[in-house]
């Protein structure tokens, strides 16, 4: 439980300059502000998700805000445009200096039933991701696993885990370097859908994708704002 004042504040000043909605302006990533970009980020993402780092959580806890930040947000933007421009399925968030990639059965990236290999339809979607994260070498990507409430807790967890792995997997063999990833894996207990149901289930087995700026462009963004 956060019992921070230092939270409430955060929370406050990043739900007024918007960082947490959906958008395509480079402002959002300037808004947080210079000074109160990094504490910003690192409360929120040192506490969304019951503590653990969520994908808003890894975002806004990359944040560097003010003019360095404005300048990662217009890369962002055109990432986040291209991504949307190849894969018309996924869904495609800018949040504050960072993406949010969501796909599930429907939008690019599935899996068959109790399976963590990569094939058939998902294979070209990650193909086509690959391109593009080589258009833009300096962002660095973290893939979160998640799972349906079916079968036994344990082995979702497991589950989850193997498929982030194997999504890392495959795009490394498309030329992306493992020194960009980062995995985690949540099987069951993150739920976007109501598992009481087979459409909800469907949007719970999926993967989610948080793009951020690597620490070079990040150096670059603050030499470019100094100028």
């Amino acid at each position: 439980m956060i019992r921070s004042s230092a939270y409430v504040m955060a929370f406050a000043m990043i739900m007024s300059c918007s960082t947490i909605k959906n958008a395509n302006k480079t402002q959002k990533g300037a808004g947080i502000g210079a000074a109160g970009g990094a504490v910003i980020g690192g409360v929120i993402g040192n506490n969304v998700g019951s503590g653990n780092n969520t994908v808003l959580g890894a975002i806004l806890g990359a944040a560097i805000g003010g003019a360095a930040g404005g300048y990662i947000g217009n890369r962002m933007d055109r990432q986040a445009e291209r991504i949307e421009e190849e894969i018309p399925g996924a869904e495609v968030k800018r949040v504050g200096e960072g993406i949010n990639v969501t796909f599930t059965q429907d939008a690019g990236v599935f899996f068959d039933t109790n399976k963590a290999n990569v094939k058939g339809a998902s294979a070209a979607t990650l193909e086509k991701l690959a391109d593009i994260f080589k258009e833009y070498p300096d962002s660095n990507i973290l893939v979160e696993g998640h799972t349906d409430s079916s079968g036994a807790e344990d082995y979702n967890m497991n589950l989850s885990k193997q498929r982030a792995e194997s999504v890392v997997t495959y795009l490394q063999t498309k030329g992306i370097a493992a020194n960009r990833f980062t995995t985690k894996w949540y099987g069951e207990t993150q739920p976007i859908g109501d598992n009481t149901t087979t459409a909800g289930k469907t949007k719970n087995r999926r993967v989610e994708l948080a793009i951020v700026a690597s620490p070079e462009l990040k150096q670059e963004a603050i030499k470019e704002a100094g100028n």
